[in-house]
């Protein structure tokens, strides 16, 4: 009997990491009725993990938090076995904002620290912060103020909210928050090497998208160091150079700073919940994919975690994609004996994306059966 694993990611714009992982499934199933599927949809800790970990057991909790520009936002997390896992882009993501010179920098994550708030009250006795996909760079300022630390200026009063405030704090107490927090850890899930500060900080890279213009990249640069600066006055480490503490517009920085947090692939935090591990073990075949498999796709994203473990275990891996923009050479260098880009068999992008799931089927189909030819 043919062992197959399907562990894929979401397809941005389309399907779930979970809904692409069936429609796959039905691809194999057609053309191998008896093989043992092992369903493993993974995430990388950005958009989409708390869908793969409701599919992994967990219970989804939801409750109405301040948005990134101080209007309610439906959000939610997941309770997985007494650990919380809250994505910080449920409570600030971009996908609720305009991307502006304005929005970039008023926008914040007191929502955040709600849900952590919330998973605390709820007893959870670790907590997991997914940091991508926001709309704020306040360096997780508003998440330590809504957990109770203070964050005030030269007259005692409290800063206001929003990356472009930040050069005016003075003090910031940290005790409230870590009462708060007692002995539960945190952990930053990230995939991002970017530091807090810099050419490759939090401003620079990502305030764009959030609509900074480059006289704002430099303010909020300037903003998020004041803050760094701040927060080791208050005991806090350093988190100015710290590789991935400019996730999140600085959120994990604001979690390492006041949490204590460490920082973990978000990769392997979630992979470790999904059984794909063991479900390798003694495989004959892999399939994996995500929307778009690029060069950022070789660097910590979900494909290319699957990809190791492939080459780790011997087990031949198959990739699926939205497009590919990888030439031969990167898919060999990965291990993959055979891939498909939903793009190539589509008549627009539009129709791809429309009919993902009926392509994915039939792609899978075909691959799986080019892969039993050369067994």
């Amino acid at each position: 009997m043919t062992r197959v694993v399907i562990a894929p990611d979401k397809f941005k714009g389309s399907l779930t990491a979970v809904e692409v992982t069936e429609a796959i499934a039905h691809g194999v199933r057609d053309v191998l009725p008896d093989a043992e599927i092992s369903e493993c949809p993974v995430a990388d800790g950005g958009e989409g993990t708390l869908e793969v970990l409701e599919n992994a057991g967990g219970s989804v909790v939801r409750l109405s938090v301040r948005g990134p520009l101080d209007e309610p936002v439906e959000a939610r997390y997941v309770l997985l076995d007494g650990t919380a896992y809250v994505e910080s882009a449920r409570a600030c993501g971009i996908e609720f904002v305009t991307p502006s010179r304005d929005v970039a920098l008023a926008a914040h994550t007191w929502g955040v620290g709600e849900l952590l708030n919330d998973a605390l009250a709820r007893g959870a006795r670790r907590l997991v912060l997914t940091v991508g996909g926001t709309a704020s760079t306040d360096g997780g300022a508003g998440m330590l103020a809504a957990l109770g630390a203070e964050v005030l200026d030269v007259s005692g009063a409290p800063v206001g909210l929003g990356g472009g405030s930040l050069t005016q704090v003075a003090r910031v107490d940290l005790g409230p928050v870590r009462e708060r927090l007692g002995a539960v850890p945190v952990a930053v899930a990230t995939d991002v090497t970017n530091p807090l500060l810099g050419a490759k900080g939090a401003a620079a890279v990502f305030g764009p998208q959030k609509g900074a213009a480059p006289d704002d990249v430099h303010a909020l640069d300037e903003s998020l160091s004041h803050w760094a600066k701040a927060l080791v006055r208050a005991g806090a480490p350093d988190v100015s150079d710290l590789p991935g503490a400019g996730a999140g517009g600085g959120v994990a920085a604001g979690a390492i700073a006041g949490f204590g947090a460490t920082v973990a692939s978000g990769f392997d935090l979630i992979a470790a919940l999904t059984g794909v591990d063991s479900a390798l073990t003694g495989a004959d075949l892999v399939i994996t994919g995500e929307g778009s498999l690029d060069e950022q796709s070789l660097s910590g994203k979900a494909p290319a975690g699957i990809a190791a473990r492939a080459r780790q275990t011997g087990v031949a891996l198959l990739v699926l994609a939205g497009r590919i923009q990888l030439d031969a050479d990167a898919l060999a260098g990965l291990g993959v004996v055979g891939s498909s880009a939903l793009i190539d068999h589509a008549p627009s992008l539009d129709y791809a994306r429309s009919h993902a799931a009926e392509l994915l089927r039939e792609r899978a189909g075909v691959l799986v059966r080019d892969w039993l030819r050369t067994r």
